[in-house]
């Protein structure tokens, strides 16, 4: 989900410029971001010494997000959305959930918040943007123990962004920790239809079979995740999960 968001870039509407470089220069340098990062960090800042403006500054934001340095990538993406707003452009609102998504993977969930507040006030964005947005304000909220905020987003994501196995994932976690099994056995199948392969969401189906007293079917969960990425953090929680059970016996 990550990636989605942080490529929506590529789709942003350019501002009123000289001639076709300006689109096809920040296709070419979103696409350079995920090659060379590096690289792409110098073009952005040359465009911008340029006035590449915040076309410039989402193209460095999503060379720093390559790279997995969160907070530089949430800045970047935060002035673009800035001055795309002072350009009363609608993309400034894509900028912001850009910034709030990358706020979170830097675990700054406050910061993510206060961002993506920003976007979904706009009023600008739509379909799956909109969604994946929903979405990660609705883990600003879980961070911050508003379960019940939480819920409200996440249902609405769900209608948003609903072939993303991470909101069926999430919604059934809540649901879970809300101690609503009969709800979060139910999108935790959704999610599977969508993602069996992935080991978080095994490990979560685990988590629901057993808060239900199925030992069979938490048994299979943990074991698919085990398998399925056994060096993960939800390959070493689902092993460990499982041995509850030689401990029982």
């Amino acid at each position: 989900m990550i990636l989605t968001l942080l490529l929506i870039a590529a789709q942003a509407s350019p501002v009123a410029g000289p001639a076709v470089s300006r689109p096809d220069r920040a296709a070419r340098c979103g696409a350079l971001a995920q090659t060379d990062p590096t690289a792409a960090r110098a073009e952005a800042g040359r465009w911008r010494i340029g006035g590449g403006g915040y076309l410039a500054r989402q193209c460095a934001g999503l060379a720093f997000a390559a790279e997995k340095n969160w907070p530089s990538a949430a800045a970047e993406f935060e002035e673009a959305a800035r001055e795309a707003q002072v350009a009363k452009d609608a993309s400034a609102a894509n900028y912001w959930a850009q910034g709030g998504n990358a706020w979170l993977a830097a675990g700054q969930p406050a910061k993510a918040r206060a961002a993506l507040d920003s976007a979904l006030v706009a009023g600008t964005l739509t379909g799956l943007p909109l969604g994946e947005a929903q979405l990660d304000h609705a883990r600003a909220l879980v961070a911050a123990g508003e379960l019940n905020a939480a819920r409200g987003d996440l249902d609405r994501a769900l209608k948003n962004a609903g072939d993303d196995p991470l909101a069926w994932l999430l919604s059934a976690t809540l649901a879970r920790r809300m101690n609503d099994l009969p709800r979060a056995k139910t999108d935790i199948a959704e999610a599977l239809k969508r993602s069996a392969d992935d080991a978080s969401v095994q490990l979560e189906a685990g988590n629901i079979a057993a808060a239900l007293g199925d030992e069979p079917g938490a048994r299979a969960a943990w074991g698919a995740a085990v398998r399925l990425a056994p060096t993960s953090d939800a390959g070493r929680n689902a092993a460990a999960a499982l041995k509850q059970f030689d401990v029982s016996k």
